[in-house]
């Protein structure tokens, strides 16, 4: 899909704060509500916006863990990795899975109450995922930065 500044811009605005009216978005943007509603509606569509979420304060449902940590799996067989993603995908407390090159096969970004609750988890997905041989775990001891934001730049801005 090509898009043009006023959807680049209002990919911003939006993933900086999707509960921004369609007036509010239209007074920055400098198009009527009604054609800011239908760019957001064509964007949705064609899959450009995949999905709108709320940013949780962690403090304020209790607090809990982050654990970022590097997967090594034994096989790189593609149903192998299939079946991993797959459970990656359906766990909610792994917020994030990548697939990366390195020393890990995948990086994940996991979330959870207590270091017991961790430890239940990663002791399931690995009985329940032989191809898995290790794990490594880092401990986040706070939050520096917290988001999904993708800067989208204006077609008058270098792609950096």
């Amino acid at each position: 899909m090509k898009l043009d500044n006023f959807d680049r811009q209002l990919l911003n605005l939006v993933q900086a704060d999707s509960s921004q009216t369609t007036e509010r978005l239209a007074e920055q943007v400098a198009l009527s509500p009604s054609a800011i509603q239908r760019r957001l509606r064509r964007l949705r569509e064609q899959g450009v916006i995949v999905r709108e979420t709320a940013l949780v304060e962690p403090k304020e449902v209790g607090r809990p863990s982050f654990f970022v940590v590097s997967l090594q799996v034994e096989r790189e067989r593609p149903e192998l990795l299939m079946q991993l993603r797959k459970w990656l995908e359906a766990e909610p407390r792994i917020q994030q899975a990548f697939y990366v090159t390195g020393e890990a096969d995948f990086v994940l970004v996991v979330t959870a109450p207590d270091t017991e609750t961790y430890d239940a988890l990663m002791s399931r997905l690995v009985s329940e995922n032989p191809n898995v041989s290790r794990f490594t775990t880092n401990v986040a001891l706070g939050i520096v930065k917290r988001g999904l934001t993708i800067p989208v730049p204006l077609a008058s801005e270098n792609s950096d």
